[in-house]
């Protein structure tokens, strides 16, 4: 069952990205999804947790128009401090520990804090500590609230 839904997930993403419907061009992305999926298909679904896999995508899911909001937010930010005569940055790197446990949210969590303007995930351990630069300490401070965490801590059910 994991093998066929990899197998679909990883088709339906190739023809994203490609947009062809050449019957030859489709027969290589069938092809070319199975044989990934029998390579690969456990790191993206492991085999015990099928289900609560699913149920995570789908949460994740959820949490996509969360982060596009949050990046469109911080980039309107960052253009004012660009923009503005004074320049008004104050460049702070910090360190932080998160609750969260998966190695999912881990990463969604150091991928949303880098895709957001004005900080960058620096390091993070395998503890859950975070090394982040921040354009300015205001975007420490929102990052130190935990509102991003609270939302990435839904993905996985907590």
């Amino acid at each position: 069952m994991r093998f066929f839904i990899v197998t679909i997930l990883l088709f339906c993403f190739w023809f994203l990205l490609s947009g062809e419907t050449n019957l030859i061009l489709i027969s290589s992305g069938v092809i070319s999804s199975l044989f990934v999926a029998y390579l690969s298909g456990d790191l993206l679904i492991s085999e015990g947790e099928l289900r609560k896999s699913l149920i995570r995508y789908l949460r994740f899911l959820k949490y996509i128009p969360y982060l596009l909001w949050q990046v469109i937010l911080s980039n309107i930010d960052v253009v004012y401090r660009v923009l503005h005569p004074r320049l008004p940055i104050d460049p702070v790197i910090f360190n932080f520990k998160t609750r969260l446990k998966s190695e999912f949210c881990i990463v969604t969590y150091a991928n949303s804090i880098t895709l957001t303007p004005g900080t960058v995930t620096i390091e993070v351990n395998k503890k859950g500590e975070f090394l982040v630069h921040a354009l300015s300490s205001k975007y420490a401070e929102s990052l130190l609230e935990g509102e991003m965490e609270k939302k990435i801590m839904e993905i996985e059910g907590v």
